[in-house]
This record gives C-alpha cells, sequence and structure tokens, in this order.
C-alpha cells in the first residue's frame, strides 16, 4: 500500500521541484534585445566619443571609444562657427508653437471623434487617418504654393502653421477618449453643461498621460526635422538647429568632424531632457493607447 501511495505522489514531487534552467525562448529574447540595444546606441558612444577628440584622431581603426585626452574645446568651437543660439532660440519657438497647437487641435478632434456622435463620424475620421498615408514629398510643392500666397516664405510661421493639426495626435487621443466611461460626459450634459465644458472640465484633466506622450514625440519629431527647414528657409537668421548645423559643416565652419558632431550632441539634448522629464507619463500613455 505505501509503494502504491509512493509511486502516485511521484510524479508530484518531480513537478514541485524548482527548475533552475533558463527557458530557451527567454534566453533567446535577452539576446537579441541586447545586440539590438547595443547597435542603436554604438553610433551615439562614437558620437559623443568622436566629439571629444581631434578631428585627425576622428577615424582611428579601432574606433577609440573612451578618449583619453577629451578636447572640450569643440562645444566652444560650436559657438564659434555659426550663431547657434539664434538656431537653438528659432527651433524652441517653432517647436514649442507646433507642440502647444498639436496638442489643443489633437486633444480636441479626438475627444469629438470618440465622444460626439455626428453624421459622417467614421468616414470623416478614416479620411484622416489616410493622410498619414501620403508621403510629406508628395505634398511639399502644393503647401509651399500655399505658404508663398501667403507671404510666409522664408519665416518661422511656414513652419509652424502647415502642422498645427495632425492625423497622429487625433488618433492617439481618440483611442484614449475611446476607453473613457461616457456615463462622466452625459450626466454633465443633463446638468445642462456644452461639450465643450464637459471636454474641458472632466476628460481633458483625465488625458494628461496620452498629452504628454503626443507632446514628446511631437517635440521630438519636429525638433529633428530637416526637410521642411530646408524648403521653406532661406536667411540664416531664420534656421534651425538641423538645418544650422549643415552651415557648421560646410558654409559657415571649417567642416571639422569633431565640431559639427559635438554640435550634434548639443542639439540632442534638449529632446533627451524632454524625455527624461515626461517618462512616466509618456509609458503611461503608450500603454493606455494600446488597449483599444
Amino acid at each position: 500500500m505505501t509503494a502504491i501511495l509512493g509511486k502516485r505522489t511521484s510524479p508530484t514531487a518531480r513537478t514541485s521541484r524548482p527548475r533552475h534552467r533558463p527557458k530557451v525562448g527567454r534566453l533567446l529574447s535577452i539576446t537579441v534585445l541586447t545586440v539590438t540595444a547595443l547597435l542603436v546606441v554604438a553610433p551615439l558612444v562614437w558620437a559623443v566619443a568622436t566629439s571629444l577628440r581631434t578631428p585627425a584622431t576622428s577615424f582611428d581603426q579601432p574606433p577609440q571609444w573612451i578618449p583619453t585626452h577629451p578636447i572640450w574645446s569643440n562645444f566652444r568651437a560650436v559657438f564659434d562657427q555659426v550663431p547657434l543660439t539664434s538656431f537653438f532660440l528659432n527651433s524652441v519657438v517653432v517647436t514649442g508653437l507646433i507642440v502647444i497647437g498639436q496638442l489643443i487641435t489633437s486633444t480636441m478632434s479626438g475627444y469629438a471623434f470618440a465622444m460626439v456622435r455626428f453624421r459622417g463620424n467614421k468616414a470623416l475620421f478614416g479620411i484622416i487617418l489616410a493622410t498619414m498615408m501620403v508621403p510629406i514629398q508628395t505634398t511639399i510643392i502644393p503647401v509651399f504654393l500655399i505658404i508663398k500666397y501667403l507671404g510666409l516664405t522664408d519665416s518661422r510661421m511656414a513652419l509652424i502653421l502647415p502642422v498645427i493639426g495632425g492625423a497622429f495626435g487625433t488618433f492617439l487621443m481618440r483611442q484614449y477618449f475611446l476607453q473613457m466611461p461616457r456615463e462622466l460626459g452625459e450626466a454633465a450634459r443633463v446638468d445642462g453643461a456644452s461639450h465643450f465644458q464637459v471636454f474641458a472640465r472632466i476628460y481633458a484633466p483625465m488625458a494628461r498621460a496620452p498629452m504628454a506622450t503626443l507632446a514628446v514625440l511631437t517635440f521630438s519629431a519636429y525638433w529633428n526635422e530637416f526637410f521642411r527647414p530646408l524648403i521653406f528657409l532661406q536667411s540664416t537668421d531664420n534656421f534651425t538647429m538641423p538645418l544650422g548645423l549643415v552651415t557648421l559643416q560646410g558654409t559657415l565652419g571649417t567642416g571639422s568632424i569633431s565640431i559639427v558632431l559635438a554640435g550634434v550632441i548639443i542639439a540632442l539634448i534638449p529632446s533627451l531632457l524632454i524625455f527624461l522629464a515626461a517618462q512616466r507619463y509618456f509609458v503611461e500613455g503608450i500603454v493606455a493607447g494600446s488597449f483599444r
């Protein structure tokens, strides 16, 4: 009898033992993610290291990832070669106004498509989403002609006005508002509140996480934008950071790769700081917008 019970309990005993062997799939995933992370970070590390070296040693083989004698004067030379402060202020004004404009328009349009019932809601939203599939190269000439007709050529407003509203921001905010309970807005509407009051007092304060996500993504996209400034701007006084760094390489600067990369590192700092400041809201917004 004891032997029989022992045989019956032995499978349970075997299954209850802790498994110390890592799963092959998990180990493979960690390996792939590690290699991918190294491939992504390596160019940035090389840029930082090269910005601290002399031009003569910039392309030494094998690459020197940690410079033994860093040259910090390359960063000071950036300000001496080009009006980097002017480029920085132009980028702050342009990118800041674009972020504010897209936050306002995308949040309001996302709320309207998610919470307000009107004829043609889905059709209009589908048209807006379809614009995301149209490359900017196909619309840049008509937009340039409109900008020229309005007399805004070679001005910062030429970069701001065409992108005040965004299809991606509308989509992101709509997905978040769809998860919110409609009962809150319906109760406020019964009490006599308008759609704008319901949006401003109830739903907008609850949407800070996706709004922070949209702000970070919009800032990163337009802070690093090069194509539209290249088309719309001619005078150096209106250049933004990416376009100004090109002049650092050739037109106004000396062409030193170390000085150019020092300017690139300076241009990366604002995006990095904003992402670190809004990281918690950024993750919350991405997770919240992926459920529906």
